[in-house]
């Protein structure tokens, strides 16, 4: 059976560290095409992958959709509807990087479109594979905690300043996909969903304190209908970090100091 070929959108951190790799060491996939902009990403591109095609604009792999399997949308975030949009248009399965859409509401039409198409799409969260959770996805189901009380979860920086060159995420309003609740705080929500089941409340707190239009500080208390509580943290500036994953049961507490 041929591989199946894939096109990477972007080659910034996430196509180039948390994507392309990974297609190109995962049998039975390979890249088949990398697209960037960006020149001297597109030499970097072509460096790692020589037998890949290089492309500079996402249309050259919808024109040629008949040339790939699948689509994995690592490009800036708002612009994952518009080519989560075109990538279902094309008939290719998606993978669109997190956060999957600025807000519910378009992540809500792109499925239904993808869905009224048949074509799969799914959402890139990799941290449900970090050993923290799942050894803690084991503790649970062994019961080894008793009954969960409250999780606690945190994914904490010291960056005081803003990064230079200014990174989009850390100057984009939240409604074109910028701030920390978006980019780290998806994965907090992310896993406590996947730990203890659907939300009915939400309460939160995010804060701008660093100037650069997008939030770098927040936190989430969501009430699950399991009835376990979860407060989740991200910032990026926390002087002090708390441990990455504090659980307490009833009958123990399993506590993960550092980040994996």
């Amino acid at each position: 059976m041929a591989d199946l070929r894939g096109a990477v959108i972007g080659y910034g951190l996430a196509g180039s560290v948390f994507h392309a790799p990974l297609i190109a060491a995962t049998p039975g996939l390979k890249v088949s095409t990398v697209v960037t902009g960006n020149p001297e990403r597109q030499s970097a591109a072509r460096q790692a992958y020589p037998d890949s095609m290089i492309a500079s604009d996402a249309e050259e792999v919808f024109g040629r959709a008949e040339a790939h399997d699948f689509v994995v949308v690592a490009a800036p975030n708002d612009v994952h509807v518009t080519l989560a949009r075109q990538a279902v248009d094309a008939g290719l399965p998606v993978v669109v990087d997190k956060p999957f859409a600025p807000t519910a509401d378009e992540a809500r039409s792109v499925v239904e479109h993808a869905e009224q198409l048949g074509v799969p799409i799914t959402a890139y969260m990799n941290r449900r594979w970090d050993s923290d959770l799942l050894t803690l996805r084991r503790l649970l189901e062994e019961q080894r905690l008793g009954r969960v009380l409250r999780y606690e979860s945190r994914l904490e920086r010291w960056r005081p300043a803003l990064s230079e060159p200014k990174p989009w995420s850390e100057t984009s309003p939240p409604e074109a996909g910028g701030g920390i609740l978006l980019d780290l705080g998806s994965h907090l929500v992310d896993q406590a969903v996947v730990l203890f089941g659907e939300v009915k409340r939400v309460y939160a707190e995010l804060a701008n304190h660093r100037g650069g239009g997008a939030d770098d500080d927040a936190f989430l208390a969501l009430e699950h209908g399991s009835g376990v509580r979860s407060h989740l943290w991200t910032s990026l500036l926390a002087a002090a970090p708390g441990p990455r994953l504090r659980v307490l049961g009833d009958r123990a507490a399993f506590i993960v100091t550092d980040v994996d």
